[in-house]
């Protein structure tokens, strides 16, 4: 191991490459990751210690740090403290700048020395039921193209379990089907460039074809915009944010929850899929998780399932017909 001669700050342009080209992370993660440590580094400034060495990070400086950051407000228009969630996204980054340092043999603090703020317990994962998807999902007006498209896109995101980043990114030439096929499976490269494989049902697949047989343009994204204007624009293609309020107009006009969002259809998706019998491993594949343990945050359906095998399989249990009660 060996000590670094160049100040802390000066090493973060690299350990960005590193993320990118060791770690593999996408543009996205880079981008936050240089967002989280900018406001350690302008915090080291305030303190006036931007020439901070790497063997300089000490067990006090990150406390007075964590200290600074559960004192911090989000923004300037609010007096609410950070979230507890929040604040452990900026020591996640600094855990994994003294990573990089690890790798790269310079001596500085381990990571593991930074623990992260406890948590409140997580709230439950919110998910509409079939009724009230088919009320969402049916609510746009068909008779109009961009009603035609609300709709395929309602479908796509309950039928793929896709993330919002996801779907704004596919294009009309991936839908060019042979032999008149009335399903389809993408391979595509999610969250953390994890490729992993979707399908389209038959009914989905019928709406995003009667989206494309209507359309008369040639810009290549699957879904586009159609305001006033829009076609001047180099690409019409949705963005995230547009999606989000696509599915919140739908959410109002269809009477569901206010609180219903993109990912409250790939929550539903998953929940879908639990409630019929797909293991828990199998749903990891399906949404992308890495970790098994993302995927058990939809323990509301796991554990009501465990509990209906034990009544109904378990010998001893009172609704087993082949055993008399031992009272």
């Amino acid at each position: 191991m060996k000590k670094s001669s160049t100040p802390l700050i000066n090493h973060i342009s690299d350990f960005l490459d590193y993320l990118e080209i060791e770690k593999g992370l996408s543009s996205k993660t880079q981008e936050n990751y240089s967002r989280y440590l900018k406001r350690f580094t302008n915090w080291l400034k305030s303190k006036k210690k931007d020439a901070l060495l790497p063997h300089q990070i000490t067990p006090e400086l990150v406390w007075d740090y964590r200290v600074y950051l559960s004192r911090q407000t989000n923004n300037e228009h609010t007096d609410s403290p950070l979230k507890k969630s929040t604040q452990n996204y900026y020591l996640i980054a600094l855990r994994a700048f003294l990573n990089f340092f690890a790798d790269r043999d310079i001596i500085s603090l381990p990571s593991e020395k930074i623990k992260l703020a406890k948590q409140a317990k997580e709230k439950a994962v919110h998910f509409l039921k079939l009724e009230q998807l088919e009320k969402l999902i049916t609510a746009p007006d068909v008779s109009e193209i961009a009603g035609l498209r609300d709709r395929a896109i309602l479908e796509t995101l309950f039928s793929t379990g896709m993330r919002v980043s996801e779907l704004v990114k596919l294009d009309c030439e991936q839908f060019k089907l042979k032999n008149n096929s009335k399903f389809l499976e993408l391979n595509i490269t999610g969250k953390g460039n994890k490729p992993r494989t979707i399908y389209f049902s038959e009914r989905c697949l019928g709406w995003i074809k009667r989206y494309i047989e209507k359309r008369q343009d040639l810009d290549k994204a699957l879904f586009i915009n159609y305001r006033p204007g829009a076609e001047k624009a180099e690409s019409r293609r949705l963005t995230t944010r547009s999606i989000e309020n696509i599915v919140k107009k739908y959410a109002k006009l269809s009477g569901v929850s206010l609180a219903t969002s993109p990912h409250t259809l790939r929550h539903s998706y998953a929940t879908d899929l639990l409630t019929n019998g797909v293991d828990l491993r199998l749903v990891q594949e399906f949404l992308g998780h890495r970790n098994i343990q993302t995927t058990q945050i939809y323990t509301h359906v796991t554990n009501k399932r465990l509990k209906d095998v034990y009544l109904k399989h378990h010998g001893l249990s009172n609704q087993n017909p082949k055993f008399k009660t031992g009272l």
